[in-house]
């Protein structure tokens, strides 16, 4: 009886270890997912933009630390980095928000997110004529 308590504590202990484990925020991969999460939504704001025959907006607010990706939920970003936002001045609506807005030829208006956490930095890039999203590292 004794070794059945003893091993159902330590399966307690282990269960609430593991239960309770969160990975620890890693700087360069979290840098890096969260570039290809926004080139990655700009991709889906060019798609949706020639499927529809409609222009999209990739909608993206500095101060909330989030992205919007046409009538889609808004999603957040990581708030320990940096954002900048390089856009047309139409498209900027205030001094924490702009659009990148996609055209149903597969154009967009253009621009760049700066995303950094101090150390290193990566730029999301769109092409105004082909509507194009690259990522590059930031030097």
């Amino acid at each position: 009886m004794i070794e059945v308590i003893v091993v159902l504590a330590i399966l307690g202990l282990s269960l609430a270890l593991i239960v309770g484990y969160r990975a620890p925020w890693s700087g360069g991969l979290g840098l890096r997912g969260t570039a290809a999460e926004l080139a990655g939504g700009l991709r889906v704001a060019r798609s949706e933009a020639i499927i529809s025959n409609r222009p999209v907006a990739f909608q993206l607010d500095l101060a909330g630390h989030r992205y919007q990706v046409g009538k889609a939920e808004p999603r957040p970003l990581p708030a320990q980095l940096t954002i900048e936002l390089l856009t047309v001045a139409g498209e900027r609506h205030g001094s924490a928000t702009g659009d990148i807005r996609f055209n149903p030829d597969g154009s967009s208006t253009g621009g760049r997110i700066s995303i950094g956490d101090g150390k290193r930095g990566i730029a999301v890039g769109v092409d105004w004529l082909t509507g194009r999203v690259s990522v590059a590292d930031e030097r």
